[in-house]
């Protein structure tokens, strides 16, 4: 009787491992769902809490936050499990939170149901990030993160958008009772038919054994993490109070707020779609031209708010644009870091992207308090920008390195 191994990385010539992927695009939508559901259903929470919108942004920062106190460590404390113990753990975690939450008598239970998520989340997104690239060679790369990314997509164009018309119509508890079970459905589903890799970097003869820290591709891999941070600080710090600036300032009724998260989630799909056909050719162009657009479109949204084709219109390219964006940098990272720090590098990029969630929400909510939802398009337009020129700068200074590495 043979017993099934872990697999390493596929050859080119294997069956792309579909299943596999799609089962960690699932994964991922329920991660992402769980995150940003609090900002979908921030009237609901305001109302049922009896807190200020601030506050409710606060359990997005208080999520973040754990995830990058906390992920590094664990990723490290758990380096020799198995992945997919490890994602079915993580997975029930979540299930839990989401059931706390639901259940929470008073905000101070949702604040610490939301640091054991983020706990979850860290580690989470550590062992997910890396997983495709156990299951396919590097060649395959982009193609499998395209995949898998589509599970985030999923959550904007679906998990949010239901969450938020569940939680309108039925209840804000109710939304989260359904995000559990469906998690709960997901974990079997992980448990049966995610295979399992073998994720521990065997050295080859005549290798020698480096600390992580003098691995070549680390400076790299902290440059994009710096990217990653600026990028998502300034996403964060408007959209965590989309919802409101919708009602409050774009005068949508708040039954159409579910529409416009859709049609938001919607296009990004699409822009995950451009992923998959220009990112391999043009990987560079990509990113500066996905977050230049965000810029235009974002800043469309803060001159224009009360015309309300345009703030449609907007709203699209920004999805289109944005979608493609996590997709891009996670492709980036997996192509810049080396093997052996492959998940270490999976755990910082995450917090990278946690620092930008928990930072920007909390700015944002700062801004919000201080000075009106009106300011908070232009802030998100100047972070992006300097975002994008990070990028351009970066980009030469690791192009030098290589040319200097190469002659030595």
């Amino acid at each position: 009787m043979n017993v099934p191994t872990p697999r390493a990385a596929t050859r080119t010539t294997d069956p792309f491992p579909w299943l596999g992927l799609l089962i960690l695009a699932g994964a991922i939508f329920v991660c992402v769902t769980s995150e940003f559901l609090p900002t979908g259903l921030m009237p609901e929470l305001v109302a049922g809490l009896g807190v200020r919108p601030s506050e409710v942004g606060f359990l997005v920062t208080v999520y973040a936050g754990t995830v990058v106190v906390s992920a590094p460590i664990l990723t490290s404390l758990t380096r020799r499990v198995p992945r997919k113990t490890l994602v079915i753990i993580v997975l029930c975690a979540f299930a839990l939170t989401n059931v706390m939450v639901a259940l929470a008598p008073n905000y101070e239970v949702v604040v610490v149901a939301r640091i054991i998520g983020g706990l979850a989340h860290g580690l989470f997104w550590a062992v997910v990030g890396a997983y495709s690239a156990h299951l396919v060679p590097k060649a395959q790369l982009g193609r499998a993160v395209a995949v898998t990314s589509a599970g985030a997509t999923t959550a904007f164009v679906l998990g949010l958008p239901v969450g938020a018309a569940l939680g309108h119509a039925l209840g804000w508890q109710l939304s989260f009772i359904v995000m559990a079970i469906t998690i709960v459905i997901l974990t079997v589903l992980v448990l049966f038919f995610l295979p399992p890799v073998n994720h521990v970097h065997e050295l080859r003869t005549g290798e020698i054994s480096l600390p992580g820290r003098r691995d070549p591709s680390v400076f790299g891999v902290v440059v994009l993490c710096l990217i990653v941070a600026i990028i998502m600080t300034g996403q964060n710090l408007f959209y965590t109070y989309i919802v409101q600036y919708y009602t409050d300032v774009a005068g949508f009724a708040g039954d159409s707020v579910s529409v416009m998260l859709f049609l938001y989630g919607g296009a990004g799909a699409i822009g995950l779609v451009l992923v998959g056909l220009v990112a391999a050719r043009f990987p560079r162009a990509s990113l500066v031209i996905a977050f230049s657009v965000v810029a235009v479109a974002v800043l469309v949204i803060g001159l224009v708010p009360e015309h309300t084709p345009l703030v449609i219109a907007a709203v699209i390219v920004w999805g289109v644009a944005f979608g493609a964006g996590p997709a891009l940098l996670q492709t980036r990272m997996l192509h810049t870091a080396s093997a052996r720090v492959r998940d270490q590098a999976s755990a910082w990029f995450t917090v990278s992207f946690n620092v930008g969630i928990g930072g920007g929400a909390f700015i944002g909510g700062l801004l919000y308090d201080g000075y009106g939802l009106g300011v908070l398009p232009f802030a998100e337009v100047a972070v992006v920008v300097l975002g994008v020129g990070f990028i351009l700068l970066s980009d030469r200074v690791l192009q030098r390195r290589r040319l200097a590495a190469a002659l030595r």
